[in-house]
Parts: C-alpha cells; sequence; structure tokens
C-alpha cells in the first residue's frame, strides 16, 4: 500500500497486520493471575541514602496505585509523594518498585499486607519517576493451545528473533472503550472541550498519537518495509538512543542485525521530523487522518510528540511446552522474554495468537 492510498480517517482503524502467515496457536491467557507475571529491570539501584525509600515490592490483584496507597497507609506518608516507574496489570502476578518520601525501611520490610509481599526497601536521592526503568521481564502461559501450537509456536519465535516484533500499542492503550483516540481527535480538532482533568488529557492524546503510530508500522509491514530501509528515516540505535538520521550505505547492514531500527511518528509539536520518502510517508498518515500537527498544539505539554522505533528485538524469547495445569484440556505453552519500557507483552503474544486480547 503506498502512502497516497491509505484510506482518509474512518474512526477505529483496521485490525493490525501479523509479521508471519502462521495458523494460530489459540489458548487462553489470563486464567489465574499466575498465568502473567512481570517483573520490572530498574534502570538503576538505589544508593542507600537519601530521603526516598525505595520499595520492592510483588503484587497479585491490586493495580499499582492500590498497591502504593496501601504501602503509604502502611508507612504513614503521603501517597502523593510516592513515584514509580511504570503502571502494571491488576490481573497478574508483578514485581515492581515504588518510591516513597519519607518511611523507615525497617517497617516497610517487615510490612504484611494482603496480596502484596514487600521484597526489599533501601533509601536513595531522588523520587523514582516514569520511565525509570530498562524493561520488563515477562513469563507468560497460554493454555489449552491446539494441536501442534508448539511447532506453530517456534516457527513464529524464530521469525521474531530475526527480525523483531512490530511495536504496536496494544489494545490497552485505547482505553476500556476503545474510543479514546476519537475523543481526542475531537477534543484537538475543536469539537470538544477536553477533559479538565491533567491525567485525562495525557491518556486522550496519547491515545490518539498512539493510533496514529499503529496505522504508520502496520503501512510499513503490509509493504515488506518494517526492517528496511526508506528514504529519509530517522532511526534508534537498540536497546536506547535518540533517533537520528541514519546514512543510507549503513542502513541495511545496521537494520538487518537489529543493531538499528527505522522510527515512526508520535505526532506532536517538538517531534523530530524524518525527511525524504518516509516523510512523505508520515505526512500522509497524519494528513488522511484530518489532524495537523498545529493540532496537537492545543493538548500543549502532555502531547509535545516524540519518536518510537516500529520494532522491537527479542533475542531472549524461548517457549516452552509446560505441564498441563489442573483443568487444561490442550497443550500448555510458556512464553519467555524481556520488552523495553513501552514495550506491550500483548503486542508479541498477538503474533502467536492472531487476535487481540
Amino acid at each position: 500500500m503506498r502512502a497516497r492510498d491509505v484510506p482518509v480517517w474512518s474512526g477505529p482503524m483496521d485490525p493490525l497486520p501479523f509479521l508471519t502467515d502462521a495458523p494460530s496457536i489459540g489458548g487462553r491467557m489470563r486464567v489465574a493471575p499466575d498465568d502473567f507475571r512481570v517483573e520490572e529491570i530498574p534502570a538503576y539501584l538505589p544508593t542507600g541514602d537519601g530521603e526516598h525509600l525505595y520499595v520492592t515490592f510483588e503484587k497479585r490483584d491490586r493495580t499499582t496505585q492500590e498497591a502504593v496507597q496501601a504501602i503509604a497507609a502502611a508507612l504513614e506518608v503521603d501517597p502523593r509523594s510516592a513515584g514509580w516507574a511504570g503502571l502494571k496489570d491488576r490481573d497478574a502476578v508483578t514485581v515492581q518498585t515504588a518510591s516513597f518520601q519519607f518511611g523507615d525501611a525497617a517497617r516497610a520490610e517487615a510490612l504484611d499486607l494482603p496480596n502484596l509481599r514487600v521484597l526489599r526497601a533501601a533509601r536513595h536521592r531522588n523520587k523514582l519517576k516514569s520511565g525509570h526503568s530498562h524493561g520488563n521481564a515477562f513469563e507468560i502461559r497460554v493454555r489449552d493451545c491446539v494441536d501442534g501450537a508448539e511447532a506453530i509456536a517456534h516457527t513464529v519465535r524464530d521469525a521474531l528473533v530475526s527480525h523483531g516484533v512490530p511495536n504496536f500499542y496494544g489494545t490497552q492503550r485505547f482505553g476500556r472503550g476503545g474510543d479514546n483516540a476519537e475523543r481526542a481527535r475531537a477534543w484537538l480538532t475543536g469539537g470538544d472541550r477536553g477533559p479538565r482533568d491533567a491525567f485525562v488529557r495525557k491518556m486522550w492524546a496519547s491515545a490518539l498519537q498512539s493510533e496514529l503510530f499503529n496505522r504508520y508500522v502496520a503501512q510499513r509491514l503490509r509493504d515488506g518495509l518494517l526492517g528496511k530501509y526508506i528514504d529519509g528515516d530517522l532511526a534508534v540505535r537498540h536497546p536506547n538512543d535518540r533517533p537520528f538520521a541514519i546514512e543510507p550505505s549503513e542502513a541495511d547492514a545496521l537494520y538487518a542485525s537489529l543493531a538499528c531500527s527505522p522510527t515512526g511518528p508520535m505526532f506532536g509539536p517538538e517531534m523530530k521530523l524524518a525527511t525524504g520518502a518516509a516523510a512523505e510517508r508520515e505526512a500522509a498518515v497524519l494528513r488522511d487522518s484530518g489532524l495537523t500537527l498545529e493540532n496537537f498544539a492545543r493538548a500543549g505539554s502532555v502531547a509535545l510528540g516524540t519518536r518510537r522505533s516500529v520494532r522491537i528485538p527479542v533475542p531472549d524469547l524461548r517457549v516452552e511446552r509446560a505441564p498441563a495445569t489442573e483443568g487444561s484440556t490442550g497443550t500448555d505453552l510458556v512464553f519467555r522474554f524481556t520488552l523495553p519500557a513501552g514495550g506491550y507483552a500483548t503486542t508479541l503474544l498477538r503474533e502467536f495468537r492472531r487476535m487481540d486480547d
């Protein structure tokens, strides 16, 4: 599909494409919290001194905010001063760290709270903030897969390791009703006053940026260009780096080795612009959505714009057959992998199950 052939915006986008043509492994996810395990990979460790107490905890059947509120109450500190690197699923077993201004480390380690276990506590000089992590390590069980699922899964696994995972935003990015992007579009084009709450404004604007990014990645994937150079690409070095104008003479080798990947647009007035054919493709996605960069300026600081890699390398992706759990009627498979901050496990798993949960 050429950029000029992208259809004019008509609400929610078409189903996202897949990297391979392999059949679905089927199966069921999140039958029990233990089926979905996540451990945050910290960007740095606490130094042992400072006014902020870093508490690493394991939770289940609790949101991050609920867990932080419970710990703050038990420590008798202000929950408004707490910080964390990212939100974790409620319906899962997750390990992450939150910071609390003041509080006692020994008291934190002795806490006994429902569905919450403190693993360690230590002091640090600064508050933990969003993005202060290198990513997350996942262990996910998919139950009751179809006959032949193990062979299918290894075929898909090999393709993902060789080419990377399309870095689509998962469905949870778009709100429970899936309409946050459309709400943001109405707001930013002047048809809606928009939400007053700053968190909701950011959530809506991010959903719209994410949907347009997904459209751009889907177009590259359908055209066989997910890991191929397009004139004017801004690339990023893995695991984390700033976007740069990659030299055409170096692009093919760097893309093939997964040392670098192209980036796509998270539109906003401060987004670094691609050039050439890459810029034309990005402009077409924006134009055909009925939006301009000036529209995003209306969102202020919650949608300044940035760039995001169109794919994620997953060299450590493993798939193993697991002993069947009680009540299972088919093959159980366990997937183990790490993703950088901002990557979605559900996006990786959709490549195996060929469905969006």
